[in-house]
C-alpha cells in the first residue's frame, strides 16, 4: 500500500505538474535572456580561471565543483539505464532537450543566490533559495517549506537512492549475497562518508574540487574507447533514438512510462537544473558580478548531461546489448561495457560508481547544512546537533543499501519534485531581476570592462540586498 502511494504521487506530481512548469520555466528563462546558455557558454568557460579576492571566500571554481559533486553521480549511470531501459532510447533526446533548457533555469537560480547572498562574520558568503525567497518575495513560510524539502531530498531521498545504486553494481559479481553483500557495502560507505564529513564544509570542497574533474574524465575516455570499438554503429543507435523520440502515438498511449517521461524524471535527478540545490553553492562564491557565478554553474548541467549521460548512453546502445526491463540500472551499463572490454568493463562501472556516489554524497551533505542553516535563524545549530544530524545522514546511507529499488526512487523523485516546484515559481516571480542584472552584466561587457555589480544600478534599493551597496 505504502508503494502504492508513493507511486501515485511521483505520477502526479511529475505529469502534468513538473512537466509543464520545468519546461514552461526554461523555455521562458531561454527566450527573455537570448538563450544565454548557448550565447554564453564560452564566457562561462572563461570565468573559471579567476581566483576570488579574499582568501575566506570560494572560487567560481570551487563552487562549481560543489554544485557537481552533488549532481554528477549516479544518475549519470543508473539513472540514465533506468530511463533506457524502462522507457526507451527516446529518453536520452529528451534528456538532452530539458538539460539544455534547464541551463537557462540553472543561470537564474544561480544568478539570483548571488543577488541575494549574505556575508558570514569572517567574510565568505552563503545563500540559496530560502534566502531569496525570504528576502525579495518576503515569504519566509514558502522558504522554510523549501528548506525543509531540501532536507528532505539531500539527507534522505538522494541519500537512500545513491547507496541502492552503488550495491547494485556488485550484483554481477559471483560473491554477491543478498541480504548480506548489501548491508556490507552499506557499512562501508557510510563510514567513509563519516569521516569526510565531520571534517566539515572546507573538507568538502577540496575534495570534491580533486575527484569529480578526475573521476568525469575517466569516465568519458572509457565511454568514448568503447565507442570507438563500436563506430559503425552510431548511425543506427542515432537514428533508434530519434524514432522512438518522436513516436508519439506510443508516447501518449502510455505517457507515465513513455520515453519522455523518464527522460524528464530522470534528466532532471542527475542534473538538478532548477531543483534548488546548486544555488547553495553558487551563493558562496566570490565574484564581481552575481551573472558570472550564474554562468559558470551553468557549466555543470552541460557537464553533467550533456556530456556524461549521454556518454553512457552513446556507449551502452553501440554495444549491441539490448535495453530490456531486467537489465534496468547498473546491470545493462555493466553488460555494455563488458562486451567491448571483457572483465575490466564491470570493475570499472563499480569503481566509477563508488567515486561518483562518494562525492555525490558529501555534496548532499554541503547543502544540507545551508538548510538547517536557515532554519536555525541563518546559523549552523549547536555542534553537538550537527554531530547528530550527520550520524543520521551517515545511517540513512546504510539503510539505502539494503531497501528496494522502486522505493528508493519514489522518495527520491517526491522530494526532489518538491524542491523544483517551490524554487522555479518564486525563481519565474523574480525574473525581472536576474534578467537586468544579466543584462548588466552584457552592457559592461561589450564595454570593455570587467563587470562590477552594483545593486541600484538594475533598480534594487540598499536595503534589499546585503553584499552589492
Amino acid at each position: 500500500m505504502i508503494m502504492q502511494i508513493l507511486d501515485a504521487v511521483d505520477s502526479f506530481l511529475y505529469y502534468p505538474v513538473l512537466v509543464i512548469v520545468m519546461a514552461a520555466a526554461g523555455l521562458y528563462f531561454s527566450i527573455r535572456m537570448g538563450f544565454v546558455q548557448i550565447r554564453m557558454l564560452g564566457e562561462g568557460i572563461h570565468i573559471l580561471k579567476t581566483t576570488p579576492a579574499d582568501e575566506n571566500g570560494a572560487s567560481p571554481f570551487q563552487a562549481l565543483m560543489i554544485s557537481t559533486a552533488s549532481c554528477v553521480g549516479t544518475g549519470n549511470i543508473i539513472g540514465v539505464s533506468t530511463a533506457i531501459c524502462l522507457g526507451g532510447p527516446g529518453a536520452a533526446f529528451w534528456m538532452t532537450v530539458l538539460a539544455l533548457l534547464g541551463c537557462a533555469s540553472s543561470f537564474t537560480e544561480c544568478t539570483l543566490a548571488q543577488v541575494y547572498k549574505r556575508r558570514k562574520p569572517d567574510g565568505s558568503f552563503y545563500g540559496g533559495p530560502a534566502y531569496y525567497i525570504e528576502g525579495a518575495l518576503h515569504n519566509k513560510g514558502l522558504a522554510m517549506t523549501f528548506a525543509v524539502f531540501l532536507l528532505l531530498t539531500y539527507s534522505f531521498g538522494f541519500n537512500l537512492l545513491c547507496s541502492y545504486n552503488v550495491q547494485s553494481t556488485f550484483s554481477t559479481y559471483s560473491f554477491y549475497q543478498e541480504g548480506v553483500t548489501p548491508a556490507i557495502i552499506g557499512v562501508i560507505m557510510a563510514a567513509l562518508v563519516a569521516v569526510c564529513i565531520m571534517g566539515g564544509g572546507k573538507r568538502i570542497e577540496k575534495t570534491a574540487g580533486i575527484l569529480v574533474p578526475v573521476m568525469g574524465v575517466a569516465y568519458v575516455v572509457v565511454a568514448l574507447i568503447v565507442l570507438l570499438m563500436n563506430v559503425t554503429e552510431l548511425p543506427h543507435v542515432f537514428g533508434v533514438i530519434f524514432e522512438d523520440a518522436f513516436n508519439f502515438r506510443a508516447i501518449f498511449s502510455g505517457f507515465a512510462g513513455s520515453c519522455l517521461m523518464y527522460g524528464v524524471k530522470r534528466g532532471l535527478y542527475s542534473n538538478e537544473a532548477g531543483v534548488g540545490a546548486a544555488p547553495n553553492a553558487a551563493a558562496a562564491a566570490t565574484v564581481s558580478h552575481p551573472a558570472k557565478q550564474g554562468l559558470v554553474q551553468m557549466l555543470s548541467i552541460y557537464i553533467d548531461t550533456i556530456i556524461l549521460c549521454n556518454a553512457t548512453v552513446l556507449m551502452c546502445l553501440a554495444s549491441g546489448v539490448a535495453p530490456t526491463p531486467e537489465l534496468a540500472g547498473a546491470e545493462w551499463v555493466q553488460a555494455s561495457i563488458a562486451s567491448a572490454l571483457g572483465a575490466f568493463g564491470p570493475i570499472f562501472i563499480t569503481v566509477a560508481m563508488i567515486l561518483f556516489s562518494f562525492t555525490t554524497l558529501i555534496g548532499n551533505i554541503y547543502y544540507c547544512e545551508n538548510g538547517l542553516a536557515y532554519l536555525n535563524n541563518k546559523k549552523l545549530p549547536s555542534k553537538t546537533f550537527m554531530n547528530l544530524f550527520r550520524a543520521f545522514a551517515v545511517l540513512v546511507i546504510f539503510v539505502g543499501a539494503i531497501i528496494p529499488m522502486a522505493a528508493a526512487w519514489d522518495v527520491a523523485d517526491i522530494t526532489m519534485g518538491g524542491m523544483c516546484l517551490i524554487n522555479l515559481v518564486a525563481c519565474t516571480m523574480l525574473s525581472n531581476v536576474a534578467v537586468k542584472t544579466y543584462r548588466d552584466y552584457v552592457r559592461q561587457k561589450k564595454a570593455g570592462l570587467d563587470p562590477q555589480f552594483v545593486a541600484t544600478e538594475v533598480g534594487l534599493r540598499d536595503d534589499e540586498v546585503e553584499c552589492w551597496k
